[in-house]
């Protein structure tokens, strides 16, 4: 009935949403008549504040154009390599006609990002994959919005969530011959448990595991994520935060975690600062500060652009994560698309590095959490194990903004570099041959069409 509410709500809120769009316009554009008005200025902050606390924020665009490779500017192109019914994994492919660039990306590793599946999207992570495409190829899981999922694709489990990761791996490594893996915050939990499986089984596992503020063992510095995990039973959860989600989407009837529900968590963890920060919008609109304004804006529409989660995954993890705590216990067991069990066992893993990262005042996995992992995946080497503390870094600080750029990336990149088998001579010719190639291509289609382009020009001159 919540769901039913709440879209009922943002309907209604739709037009005076629209309405107040147009008004910010009329009162903030020179040539309106109503921007001569007194206090004109503020009253087109208002609007426009007004507008976006109404507005429906959509999934937003990764909008990943191009990017620098040593000095040089790389055009890079999204496309969709494998579709799941709850996941896209998703390519960053560049492109370049110089054949040292070419030859520079070719022998580039290549890395699995395993975004979070807890209430935002996977451009959440623009940031990390805009700077992890300067020396590497990247792929991500892109989650889909469950009340976008018929339900006749059937529920997702933590354990499906599990078999997408070991899948996707498999996949690069068939193309590529291996692969490193990223995973940022509640993936490093099916990340780690995909690995072992993969391990156990004695299938090749990836050459190094990145694991980024995740709650492997949720018993250690425990937030207030944590706490309220445990201050309320599985019935609670189940009772209280799931619904149906209502007419008007595919995924109509598909019971949900409701990405409205996490939003409001998301800023009832820090109101103050969400009121301060939409106060400091209108300041910066009525002084006519349109570069921090637009940051504003930038930030909100992807922090406020939420997803929901089918219920069977979110309550799963409730359960196996945060409450009785099964990865670190030894209790984990995973059920195979064939029916039968498999128990996750992080000591089977010896081929594949360790590199945990954690914020100083990360305030959503605590300190000690992520790094658990070093001492559940004892049988790798020490040598190739490493642990890295962001000082004064919180949450997204380990993974977005100058903090991810300066001080975390350059440890990801060269820890990642150290784990990347170095090529072979014959390897670097057949890569050197094939990126002269792909550069000729290029030119030539770049020929084809500067001459057609001449063409057009001579036959609309002759009309």
């Amino acid at each position: 009935m919540l769901y039913h509410l709440y879209e009922a709500q943002r309907a209604l809120m739709e037009p005076f949403s629209d309405f107040a769009a147009v008004a910010a316009k009329l009162f903030a554009t020179p040539t309106s008549p109503l921007a001569q008005t007194p206090f004109a200025q503020r009253i087109a902050a208002g609007y426009d504040l007004l507008h976006r606390l109404g507005k429906d924020y959509e999934k937003p665009e990764f909008g990943i154009r191009e990017v620098d490779v040593n000095g040089v500017h790389v055009t890079v192109h999204e496309r969709v390599e494998i579709d799941k019914p709850f996941c896209q994994l998703r390519r960053f492919k560049r492109y370049a006609d110089d054949p040292q660039t070419l030859l520079r990306l070719k022998e580039q590793p290549v890395v699995l990002i395993v975004a979070p599946l807890s209430g935002h999207y996977a451009t959440l992570l623009r940031d990390t994959v805009r700077t992890m495409l300067r020396d590497h190829k990247v792929y991500i899981t892109d989650w889909k919005n469950a009340r976008m999922v018929p339900l006749s694709e059937g529920d997702f489990h933590l354990d499906d969530y599990v078999h997408y990761v070991e899948e996707f791996i498999r996949y690069l490594q068939r193309r590529y011959g291996n692969c490193h893996v990223m995973s940022v915050c509640q993936p490093t939990v099916p990340v780690l448990a995909a690995v072992s499986l993969m391990a156990s089984r004695g299938e090749k596992t990836p050459l190094s595991m990145t694991m980024m503020g995740g709650p492997i063992d949720a018993r250690k510095s425990p937030t207030a994520v944590n706490n309220l995990a445990l201050q309320r039973s599985y019935a609670w959860f189940e009772n209280n935060v799931i619904y149906r989600v209502p007419t008007g989407f595919p995924g109509e009837g598909r019971r949900v975690y409701p990405g409205f529900l996490q939003h409001a968590g998301f800023i009832a963890m820090n109101p103050s600062r969400h009121v301060n920060s939409h106060y400091d919008y209108f300041q910066h609109l009525v002084q006519g500060d349109n570069e921090s304004a637009e940051a504003h804006r930038q930030f909100y529409d992807e922090y406020n652009a939420v997803l929901d989660m089918d219920a069977n995954y979110y309550l799963e993890t409730i359960r196996t994560v945060f409450q009785e705590f099964r990865l670190v216990q030894g209790t984990w067991d995973v059920r195979r698309p064939d029916g039968g069990v498999e128990r996750v066992r992080p000591q089977d893993i010896r081929d594949t590095a360790l590199l945990t990262v954690e914020g100083e005042l990360d305030d959503i996995s605590g300190s000690g959490q992520t790094r658990a992992a070093h001492d559940l995946c004892t049988q790798i080497p020490g040598q190739h194990k490493q642990h890295f503390e962001v000082e004064g870094a919180g949450h997204y600080g380990i993974f977005s903004g100058r903090r991810w750029r300066q001080m975390v990336y350059p440890v990801v990149r060269d820890f990642i570099r150290a784990h990347q088998p170095a090529m072979g001579g014959a390897d670097l010719a057949a890569v050197q041959t094939e990126a002269e190639l792909m550069a000729s291509a290029i030119r030539r289609e770049e020929g084809s069409h500067t001459r057609s382009g001449r063409t057009r020009r001579g036959d609309e001159a002759a009309l």
